[in-house]
């Protein structure tokens, strides 16, 4: 989401926000017992109501934020490729699967498959088909590590 809405937000609901917070501390602090979770949980749906959030927004917004990290993610492993080629070192498994590990990636997949998974430091990026960057980076990795 954008900072100007929420500033835009706080401007239109600051009220209500502070009776909300207000509510929820003297409900904190006054009810001892389990009823007051449940106090603190209707005001702070009530809150969310209020102010017009609805599910489908949060999962818009965390939807929205996933794909800009993954697309971001996909976008620096392809540099990593260009970049650490040379470094690669392509391993040929006993199953007929291959490994290529550079310092921050590593890309396992079948030799007749379209399909590779690829991690870049650790955190993987899932499956990709092998297009032309991929491509060029298994055969640079074959290269180098002479097969």
């Amino acid at each position: 989401m954008d900072y100007q809405v929420w500033v835009d937000y706080f401007k239109q609901n600051w009220l209500i926000i502070v009776v909300g917070l207000v509510a929820l501390f003297l409900v904190a602090n006054l009810v001892k017992t389990v009823v007051k979770w449940v106090l603190i949980i209707a005001i702070a749906a009530f809150l969310i109501v209020y102010s017009g959030i609805t599910l489908n927004d949060i999962g818009k917004a965390v939807s929205t934020v996933k794909d800009q990290t993954m697309n971001t993610m996909q976008s620096e492993a392809l540099n990593v490729m260009k970049n650490e080629a040379q470094e690669a070192k392509f391993t040929r498994n006993a199953d007929g699967s291959f490994t290529i590990t550079t310092p921050n990636l590593e890309v396992t997949g079948e030799s007749g498959s379209d399909k590779v998974k690829v991690s870049l430091r650790g955190v993987s990026l899932g499956e990709w088909s092998r297009g032309d960057t991929l491509e060029a980076f298994i055969q640079e990795a074959k290269r180098s590590s002479g097969q």
